[in-house]
């Protein structure tokens, strides 16, 4: 795989599966998410199959039974939808994600595309009755970068003190690329930053659910700009999917973690909530990221050499991944296989 498509060994030319049993070369149909609107047009297993052929491992009986599992999923989708609050002991994320994740559960149900329109509805992280427990315990509570405002709603159905806060509330006239769903948030939420919204909140434990990894202001200067004492994150614990690497360092050298609980996740994620406690003393930052070569600081997170040391010395193959170069020297282009080096070379990510 290169830059997300598949590679033919010989040539390295770009190549997508024809029918479910033979390739081409040629750019295919991007992989389409399945949805009921799309099997409701495929009239047979034969459509189905050319339409999907990345799902050919599911059987006639398979697509027949999946397809009834997703006209029930999206019947209780969209009810969900249609509600404007949720009432105490009440759940319908949990509910959609235990029918997603069942045992039984269709592979058509398609949890990457099912994961992104229920995040996109209610949160990023999927709520359970013992993280709710946790965090009633540790309130008042505001909530910073909140998006749909789940969290915060359940935690208020149960007679939580919770406010929220998002920088771009969804439904508004901004648009949050976190959350396109049409509908209202789920409660209240009040328009503003992470850091101003921790900074007027010192008496109140600090939520922060899913911060991009990317953001440093979603996590680590919300962070440094809270004066309470405790921090509650959702999300991976660590340099994971969330919170920024600069955020899990401050939480590491400053934080004492005094409770955790795990949460539902969806597949190769490890969400959990953990409760942190200031410690006595801060602690600066002695760690810092250098330049593997010339050892001179670079930004926090920065992988590999510095743009000088770059400049000075190009590698033999560099490609953009994210805000990061990937450098490959002449040595180890030289060991790859010809069509991977190919494929590299002709890639759209390459820096020439």
């Amino acid at each position: 795989m290169v830059d997300g498509h598949a590679i033919c060994e010989a040539c390295g030319g770009e190549i997508a599966l024809a029918t479910p049993d033979r390739w081409q070369h040629g750019k295919g149909r991007p992989r389409a998410p399945i949805t009921l609107a799309a099997l409701r047009k495929l009239p047979t297993y034969e459509a189905f199959r050319a339409r999907f052929p990345w799902a050919a491992s599911v059987s006639e009986a398979a697509w027949r039974d999946g397809v009834r599992q997703l006209e029930r999923y999206e019947a209780a989708l969209r009810a969900a939808a249609r509600r404007g609050s949720v009432s105490p002991g009440e759940n319908p994320y949990l509910a959609l994600f235990g029918v997603l994740t069942a045992p039984e559960a269709s592979p058509l149900l398609d949890l990457a595309e099912r994961r992104r329109e229920l995040a996109s509805l209610f949160s990023w992280a999927v709520p359970s009755d013992e993280a709710l427990e946790l965090l009633a315990r540790h309130g008042p509570l505001v909530e910073c970068g909140a998006g749909m405002g789940y969290w915060s709603a359940l935690l208020q159905a149960r007679g939580v003190d919770a406010i929220a806060y998002d920088l771009r509330p969804p439904g508004g006239k901004q648009r949050n690329a976190f959350h396109r769903h049409a509908r209202k948030p789920w409660t209240r939420i009040e328009r503003g930053s992470s850091v101003s919204a921790a900074r007027r909140h010192r008496e109140r434990a600090l939520l922060l659910c899913w911060p991009p990894y990317d953001d440093d202001a979603a996590s680590y200067k919300a962070l440094r700009a809270y004066r309470g004492e405790t921090v509650i994150h959702i999300g991976e614990r660590g340099e994971g999917a969330t919170g920024s690497v600069r955020f899990h360092r401050e939480l590491e050298l400053n934080w004492t973690l005094v409770e955790e609980v795990e949460l539902p996740h969806w597949p190769r994620l490890r969400d959990t909530v953990s409760v942190y406690r200031r410690n006595p003393q801060r602690q600066p930052h002695a760690l810092r990221d250098r330049c593997f070569e010339c050892k001179r600081f670079i930004p926090t997170g920065a992988i590999g050499r510095c743009d000088a040391c770059f400049e000075r010395s190009p590698a033999a193959l560099v490609l953009r991944a994210g805000k990061h170069r990937v450098e490959y020297p002449q040595a180890v282009v030289d060991a790859m296989p010809a069509a991977l080096r190919k494929a590299f070379e002709l890639s759209p990510s390459r820096i020439r």
